[in-house]
């Protein structure tokens, strides 16, 4: 049952109309009407058409066009609401609309309306705002005329009456009551009959008094007020009269009121029917007894002198025949829940002795000071306005800023007030600049005042020279006054001296109905005035507003009047085109318009959530990026500019089909002669072979039933097995089709007899990408009932992980895609074949074991079973075929690269790029936005450069800025391998980004693949001779394991093969099969492990002499992080040291411990393929000995170390051959403009002065190296100028690292580097309240459980499993030393904070001296440790009372 008033009203209102506008409250308060009509559209059968308009907009027009048998509008009554409706109202008071309106506690706005509606209805509780709502409705359905209703928003609804949903269509729809209702007690309101009071006429007509119109709409309302009363069983008055029947005192109540009325001599008479009001009908309410009236109305804002019902009584009292005087006091309705009968004698009293004053019955609430009244600005909205405030400084004057209202009033926010202020100071600038032409005149001034008094007038516009000249005139004029009038002038108004950048900021609704709008009078002014127009509506909501209003086509409107800028922009798309957009609206001599995307239903929205809902904007075309300047035309340049990359390319690619398309047309088409030259043969050959083909394929189906296997595949498990079951089928006879589940639709799908389905599970029970749309439309269907599957006989097969949501509440979501699609097809009617066939990925073959007994039953119940299958079944192709057959590495990328009819290359060219430093992805949170419009995904492509060590110099580093910026997504990653990361490279751009990278001496060659990648070391600043020798060992080692193809060079430098091919390549280390999986390599300096030595396949810790020279490296193998959720033979490892080298010997040992690799590493199970399982499978020591083996002599003996860290030393150091360095914070190591953050921008104003290095560090952050005395200075000012140098984060956020995932990672499974930073924002207000700002706790989040982030050596960790859900690790050494284990299978964010707001208090609390939190829950017990990889999984849940589902058992208990 609704709590108040306004969801009762809400509910009638969704039940009766046809269509429902909602006009939505100022931000951020939520509508309440909103809020009730999605409850009610997933609850209740009848389903309106709702149209919701933001506040500011104007209703009345969306009610005009939105006409049907019935239409509510709903809405909190305010003054900017209601007064534009009163300017459609001569339209809406003859349409069938209920204006349900909401009011607090003064009736002063709603009032407004009274007399331009035919009817005028309000309610005081709950009960009544419920039955008046039913009357409105059937009066305006019936009348065809518009009803108000006001009604307190605030009343309580408690033991309210509510009348079903089935009854109120037939109560709207009934006949109309033959009728006229009739007295049924004193207090009825029906026209007299009689002469009751002297006022009535005996033979039944109205006074002469009332108008036939207003009989009229009376008489209707009394009708409608009968049926209602026969539906509700309650009577509907339009008047209650109360207390003494014969009084000398009549007092009239319009408002909420509860007095006491069993005072002697008064009469209470309270009002619902505002209008119509005819005048007998308040005579009737006056007894003759009565020579007193008081009109009470709860209006405390209302500036008239008369109040409305005062004015009708006195018009109604000037017919009465009475000849005794009355005397009728107006007054003030207040809250009355404290009035008594003493204050009631007490008004009375009042009212004889003040008889002209005005009354006042309660107490007025108070009314909010300027400074309360403020507007709320939403929060997002910084977005824009902090990026206003950075660009223009002191220059920045927001004409309708909220901080106005407090001198200004309420209108000072509004735009049209706004555009009056702007135009006033431009006025009063211009008589300044004639003011400072007049002091010119005077010829007593001396030359440097008249020389800074000219040089002002000339450079008035200047955004530099005329604050610098005006603040120098100012200096003058103080320092030497001049006698003359113009020179107070100046001073008095210096105001104007500076240059200034005027905005007004509007939401959208200030673009609604242009040709009357305060925008359209802004852009037709001419003025030099900036508007800027948020438009707050998200994509996915697009469809649900009205589609009259298109808000941002404002650009188109303003472009068509050819001398305004306009530009499109959205923060969360391109931040630099916002920056350049606003300078350049700025620099325009002339009105500009910018239009600004800020998506979000609520304040509470984050900014993940905003970027996603940009995303799907901008890249779907909806809201375009771009500028129009039409001063460009003046000087013969193009005035527009696109720069939605999408959509550049989506035209690219549309041009060059046009480009071959008309090729083909031309009469003599330019093409190669080679291409056409053997056509006929080619065509001849081709068509024997077609022909061929499919009579071979028509002998073998005669008599085979056809077989139609539909798949649904994320990772490709669930496509393999549907391709070789259609491989199968085919062996056996069967005409087979094979497709994917949503590129069949369920009204197709009956055309075939027999279908089988074989589908995964993604996330959390979700169907796989390429069958959501398919699962959608089957479920919808059965819960329709449909039956239209009947012809069809299926059968399903469904892959999962039993132990993937291992809690008992989550054990559903195993297999569950399958199981749906089992159940929901059987519903509609198919028939099973073949029952549910589960595949698991626990048992011993994985799916597999399943699948075995499933598949013998698909061809039994297919007749098929005794087909003896001679030919042989062909191997499925692996990615140990694909390098085989690469021709080292060359496959056909390059010739996929001249394929422009795909963004994509061919999957078999997607495995090799990985050698060449290339990953194919696609954006993900457009996927399914681009399948639904039909096209194929967003393809771009990742690129990773290989730069051994992490030191890259200036020039290199402005490379990589320029690349992200041509090439790229405008920003770049810096990785845990210690290098750049490129994301959102098209495969137009493939090559010349690769092509530039190498044009500075860096590759992408072995970045990634199964090889040896980018080797990392330690970045150490303080020993610098240290550094440069471990920095030279990476590099050497890297060298010497570096793939030996000239591939790459062939495809992306153009570097031809000599002697017509008759040299071939050859791999000395590789051969053509490379390695079973990818190798990494770091090198560690003791005492910090900043590289995470042990997760790496071999890792180099050095070991320094006495001397301070390295003296060489202990060895360590047999590290890696990658591990597949629920697949116990996979499991993170630490590496195990082996012994000893010397730094000569170093490269050997890598290539030896890597060449055992080779071959002995697992090429069957590429999931068991890195070294670790080698290392665990052959035994550490017999490993030790094959490489020793291979060496020729033996390691030597481990060398003592010690590690105490692996987070990064920030701040300044000094290095031991006096240089200086500055490691900064990266969050995420994603280096970006951002609002506040200009941390690219920052960098690359560094790079173009550094004389030093960089470092990055395997940390994600990064150092500027190698700082000369001399320039220490000038760093240090562009540190601190682009805020590089705040180091104020906390503890917990200093030493958080997370992976790319969403939404360019193929393997993510949940958020990750978009989302830990929302995450630490709340776990370090925990630390925070506790005590630990500053304490270092190691997190780590990962969007997939691959470990890019290295996340299972972290104090506390996260892996993706699902959107929103993770598996949590604790117990980590804090230095890399020990693996974390997991201590829940499955949380979310609520999970997460409950679980660690008590451990971080207590750790707080109980920690020993220097203890760090990985060690301390496994002391307190959270977890036990970890001690080697392949245990990883024993005691994984918690220890103890902290185990999962120990509280639930303990309560069980």
């Amino acid at each position: 049952m609704a709590s108040t008033s306004l969801p009762v009203v809400a509910r009638i209102a969704f039940l009766t109309a046809d269509v429902v506008v909602d006009s939505l409250p100022t931000p951020p308060t939520v509508s309440l009407y909103a809020q009730k009509y999605n409850i009610l559209s997933t609850t209740s059968t009848h389903k309106p058409r709702v149209i919701s308009i933001p506040f500011g907009a104007d209703p009345g027009s969306t009610l005009i066009r939105n006409t049907s048998n019935l239409t509510s509008f709903t809405a909190s009554a305010s003054s900017q609401v209601l007064t534009r409706l009163v300017l459609h109202l001569g339209e809406i008071s003859a349409l069938p609309i209920v204006l349900h309106l909401a009011v607090r506690d003064d009736l002063s706005d709603v009032l407004l309306l009274r007399s331009a509606v035919p009817f005028f209805l309000l309610s005081t509780t709950a009960q009544q705002a419920h039955d008046n709502a039913l009357l409105a409705a059937r009066l305006a359905r019936i009348e065809s005329k518009a009803v108000v209703h006001a009604f307190y928003a605030d009343s309580p609804a408690e033991s309210l009456d509510e009348i079903p949903e089935e009854k109120i269509l037939p109560f709207l729809l009934s006949a109309i009551h033959p009728n006229s209702p009739r007295a049924t007690n004193g207090h009825t309101t029906s026209l007299p009959t009689n002469g009751v009071n002297g006022h009535g006429h005996a033979n039944g007509h109205a006074p002469s008094t009332d108008d036939q119109g207003s009989i009229n709409l009376y008489k209707a309302y009394e009708a409608a007020a009968l049926d209602t009363l026969s539906l509700l069983r309650r009577p509907l008055r339009p008047f209650t009269s109360q207390g003494s029947p014969e009084p000398h005192t009549v007092i009239f109540t319009l408002g909420k009121e509860n007095l006491p009325t069993d005072i002697a001599g008064i009469s209470f008479v309270s009002i619902t029917l505002a209008n119509p009001l005819p005048h007998s009908r308040l005579l009737h309410n006056i007894p003759s007894s009565a020579t007193r009236i008081i009109v009470l109305e709860q209006v405390y804002r209302w500036h008239s002198k008369w109040t409305p019902l005062y004015l009708e009584v006195v018009s109604a009292l000037q017919h009465r025949s009475s000849e005794q005087d009355i005397v009728i006091q107006s007054g003030i309705l207040g809250d009355t829940s404290n009035v008594q009968e003493p204050d009631i004698l007490n008004l009375i009293s009042k009212s004889t002795t003040s008889p002209s004053s005005r009354l006042l019955l309660g107490m007025v609430p108070a009314q909010g000071s300027a400074a309360d009244a403020l507007p709320h600005v939403p929060k997002h909205e910084a977005a824009y306005t902090k990026i206003l405030a950075h660009l223009f400084n002191e220059r920045l004057e927001i004409s309708n800023s909220p901080y106005l209202v407090a001198t200004q009033g309420e209108i000072a926010t509004t735009p049209e007030y706004a555009l009056g202020r702007v135009r006033g100071q431009l006025d009063s600038r211009a008589d300044f600049v004639n003011t400072v032409q007049e002091l010119l005149q005077d010829g007593d001034i001396d030359d440097d005042l008249h020389s800074l008094l000219a040089k002002w007038v000339l450079a008035k516009d200047d955004v530099v020279k005329s604050s610098t000249l005006g603040k120098a005139i100012v200096d003058a004029l103080e320092s030497a006054p001049v006698d003359h009038p113009a020179s107070n002038k100046i001073l008095t108004l210096r105001e104007f001296l500076p240059s200034r950048s005027r905005w007004i900021i509007g939401s959208d609704a200030w673009s609604y109905d242009l040709g009357s709008s305060g925008l359209h009078h802004a852009i037709a002014s001419g003025l030099n005035i900036n508007i800027l127009i948020l438009d707050t509506l998200p994509y996915s909501s697009r469809n649900n507003i009205d589609p009259h209003r298109r808000k941002h086509d404002v650009g188109l409107y303003a472009m068509n009047h050819g001398d305004v800028f306009v530009a499109s922009v959205a923060v969360f798309s391109s931040y630099s085109q916002v920056l350049q957009s606003l300078t350049e609206a700025d620099r325009f001599d002339g009105p500009s318009v910018v239009l600004a995307y800020l998506p979000y239903q609520s304040e509470d929205a984050s900014a993940l959530d905003i970027l996603k809902e940009t995303k799907l904007a901008v890249d779907s075309g909806y809201w375009p990026l771009y500028r129009w300047d039409p001063s460009k035309e003046k000087v013969g340049q193009e005035p527009f500019s696109l720069d939605s990359d999408a959509v550049k390319n989506d035209l690219k690619q549309f041009l060059d089909r046009q480009n071959h398309l008309s090729q083909l047309v031309r009469s003599k088409p330019q093409m190669a002669t080679e291409l056409v030259s053997s056509l006929g043969e080619t065509v001849k050959e081709a068509r024997k072979k077609r022909a061929q083909e499919s009579y071979a394929a028509l002998l073998s189906t005669l008599d085979a039933p056809p077989l139609l296997i539909l798949y649904a595949s994320d990772g490709g498990a669930a496509e393999k097995k549907a391709k070789r079951l259609e491989n199968r089928a085919k062996a056996r006879g069967l005409s087979t089709t094979i497709a994917t589940l949503d590129s069949y639709t369920l009204e197709t799908l009956p055309e075939d007899e027999h279908v089988v389905f074989i589908t995964s599970t993604a996330g959390q029970g979700e169907p796989p990408q390429n069958g959501r749309t398919f699962l959608k439309a089957l479920n919808a269907a059965a819960l329709r009932g449909d039956e239209i599957l009947k012809k069809i006989r299926f059968s399903v097969f469904a892959m999962g992980d039993s132990h993937y949501w291992p809690r008992p509440e989550d054990a559903h979501y195993y297999n569950k895609p399958g199981k749906d699609l089992d159940s929901r097809l059987a519903k509609l009617g198919a028939e099973r074949f073949v029952d549910l066939g589960l595949g698991d990925d626990q048992d011993a073959d994985g799916s597999e074991t399943g699948y075995k007994l499933w598949e013998p039953l698909l061809w039994k119940a297919l007749g098929v079973d005794s087909v003896e299958v001679t030919e042989a079944e062909p191997e499925p192709i692996t990615n140990e075929h694909i390098k085989a057959a690469s021709g080292f590495l060359r496959g056909t990328i390059a010739e996929g690269l001249e394929d422009f009819s795909t963004g994509a290359l061919a999957p078999s060219d997607g495995q090799l790029t990985k050698f060449h430093g290339i990953y194919q992805q696609d954006d993900r949170d457009i996927r399914e936005e681009r399948e639904a419009q039909g096209v194929e995904p967003a393809y771009s492509f990742m690129i990773r450069v290989r730069m051994p060590g992490g030191v890259c110099k200036p020039d290199q580093w402005l490379q990589m800025d320029q690349i992200s910026d041509e090439h790229g997504s405008g920003t770049f990653k810096i990785t845990t391998r210690q290098t750049f990361q490129f994301h959102g490279v098209i495969k137009r751009h493939l090559k010349p980004a690769i092509q530039d990278i190498n044009r500075v001496l860096l590759d992408t060659l072995a970045a990634c693949g199964d090889v040896n990648r980018n080797v990392i070391c330690s970045s150490i600043p303080t020993m610098s001779k240290l550094h440069e020798q471990v920095f030279n060992f990476a590099k050497e080692v890297s060298n010497h394991l570096i793939p030996r193809t000239t591939a790459y060079h062939e495809i992306w430098l153009d570097k031809k093969l000599v002697a017509g091919e008759a040299l071939k390549d050859f791999e000395p280390l590789y051969g053509e099969f490379y390695l079973p999986r990818k190798f990494k390599v770091a090198v560690a300096v003791p005492p910090t492990n900043d590289v995470d030595v042990f997760a790496n396949d071999l890792g180099f810790i050095a070991v320094v002499g006495d001397n301070g020279e390295l003296k060489g490296f202990n060895v360590a193998i047999g590290g890696g992080m990658g591990v597949t959720h629920g697949n116990k033979k996979t499991y993170p490892r630490l590496a195990s040291v082996i012994g000893f080298c010397t730094p000569e010997q170093g490269k050997y040992v890598a290539e030896k411990v890597m060449l055992v690799q080779r071959d002995h590493g697992n090429r069957v199970d590429r999931k068991n393929a890195r070294l670790k399982y080698t290392v665990d499978r052959m035994g550490l020591d017999v490993y030790k000995a094959e490489v020793e083996k291979l060496l020729g002599y033996p390691l030597g003996p481990t060398q003592p170390f010690t590690f105490d860290r692996n987070v990064d030393d920030y701040g300044w150091h000094t290095g031991s051959d006096g240089k200086h360095h500055f490691t900064l914070f990266i969050e995420n190591g994603r280096v970006e403009d951002a609002p506040g953050r200009d941390f690219k921008t920052g960098l690359r104003e560094i790079a173009k002065v550094h004389k030093g290095t960089f470092r990055l560090t395997a940390n994600q952050h990064i150092l500027v190296s190698d700082i000369a005395d001399e320039d220490l200075d000038q760093i240090k000012g562009l540190l601190r100028q682009y805020k590089l140098d705040n180091l104020e984060f906390t503890g917990l956020r200093l030493s958080s690292s997370a992976c790319v995932a969403f939404p360019t990672c193929g393997l993510a499974m949940a958020e990750s580097e978009r989302y830990l930073p929302i995450l630490v924002d709340k776990v370090e207000k925990i630390c925070e309240e506790n005590g630990l700002r500053h304490d270092s706790i190691i997190m780590r989040m990962t969007g997939c459980p691959n470990g890019c982030a290295r996340p299972y050596v972290a104090e506390i960790a996260f892996v993706g499993k699902a959107p929103g859900n993770y598996s949590m690790l604790l117990g980590g050494g804090y230095y890399g030393q020990r693996l974390n284990k997991i201590y829940r299978e499955s949380v979310t964010e609520p999970e997460i904070l409950a679980i660690l707001r008590p451990m971080i208090k207590r750790y707080a609390l109980e920690r020993l001296e220097g203890e760090r939190f990985g060690d301390f829950t496994i002391r307190a017990g959270y977890i036990a440790p970890t001690t080697e990889g392949r245990l990883w999984y024993e005691h994984s849940g918690g220890e103890g009372v902290h185990r999962e589902g120990a509280t639930e058992l303990t309560a069980a208990a």
